[in-house]
């Protein structure tokens, strides 16, 4: 076949189209597809934490995956457009849609009200900084975790259990939250245990200091002045006098929210052991059973 027979066929009509329309289609949406590829990765190699990590740049990783996240989305959503540009009939038919669908329309527009609100969150969290990837947050609903990504839509939380918590960035945005981690790590727990109305409670206290301030992960946050005063690193109070036993707390610190709950538990176990070889009681409440015959 001759070079002009190719080029009749090619400008042979069907319903319409040329046979050459498709062909210069497929092409230049080949070419968009190449172009948004290469433009995601090389958005994602130039913000790329570990690359950062690597290269030992100051970088805020919460605003780099947050942006990255944003740029490459975008990206997308041109090239769908492009794409979309190069059909000329589905742009009438799209234009047609939303001149006569109300109920649509109005969808839309409420679906992207919501979409735009955890957007704007989003910004809103990444300038102000309330939290980052990495903090230990609890929310009031009481979920406890770390934050492990801050997406255009939701931020996702990380909790002990590894279930992943996702909440909506409008939604969080209003939340009351507790950080854990975004001045100072170091975390105070309290140490309870209840003895007995017969103990000595000064010998009592000073058995659970030694226990306590034992402990290598145990952290001294006297100052100077404190030390010289004789303050104790260790405080121990007398916290309630319940029915059946004296409870004292002792306000222990660690270096983070992690290890703090560690340390608690087994300083809980440390001072029942203790407290058992100097002979100290804890009681504990029982009941007696009296069957009448």
């Amino acid at each position: 076949m001759t070079f002009d027979g190719i080029e009749k066929l090619l400008e042979t009509k069907v319903f319409g189209i040329t046979l050459l329309d498709p062909i210069l289609f497929c092409l230049k949406a080949i070419v968009i597809f190449l172009l948004i590829q290469v433009a995601v990765w090389v958005i994602r190699f130039l913000m790329n934490p570990d690359r950062a990590r690597r290269k030992k740049h100051k970088f805020d990783e919460t605003s780099m995956v947050f942006f990255r996240k944003l740029l490459v989305t975008v990206v997308y959503v041109l090239g769908v457009a492009c794409i979309l540009y190069l059909i000329p009939p589905l742009r009438t038919f799209a234009t047609s849609i939303l001149a006569s669908a109300g109920i649509m329309a109005m969808a839309i527009g409420l679906a992207s009200q919501e979409a735009l609100s955890n957007f704007v969150s989003g910004i809103f969290i990444i300038l102000a900084k309330p939290f980052r990837i990495g903090d230990i947050v609890t929310l009031d609903s009481g979920q406890t975790g770390k934050v492990t990504e801050i997406a255009i839509r939701h931020t996702i939380i990380t909790t002990a259990e590894n279930r992943q918590v996702i909440v909506p960035n409008s939604k969080i945005n209003s939340a009351i939250i507790t950080n854990s981690t975004i001045n100072d790590t170091r975390t105070c727990v309290f140490v309870e245990v209840g003895v007995a109305y017969s103990e000595n409670l000064d010998y009592c206290i000073a058995e659970m200091r030694k226990v306590i301030e034992a402990d290598p992960r145990v952290l001294d946050k006297r100052t100077e002045q404190e030390k010289t005063d004789g303050v104790e690193k260790v405080i121990i109070r007398v916290l309630e006098l319940g029915g059946s036993s004296i409870t004292l707390r002792a306000y222990v610190w660690a270096s983070n929210p992690a290890e703090a709950f560690v340390l608690k538990c087994d300083m809980l176990k440390a001072v029942k052991d203790h407290f058992d070889e100097v002979g100290i009681e804890i009681p504990y409440q029982y009941v007696n059973v009296v069957n009448k015959v």
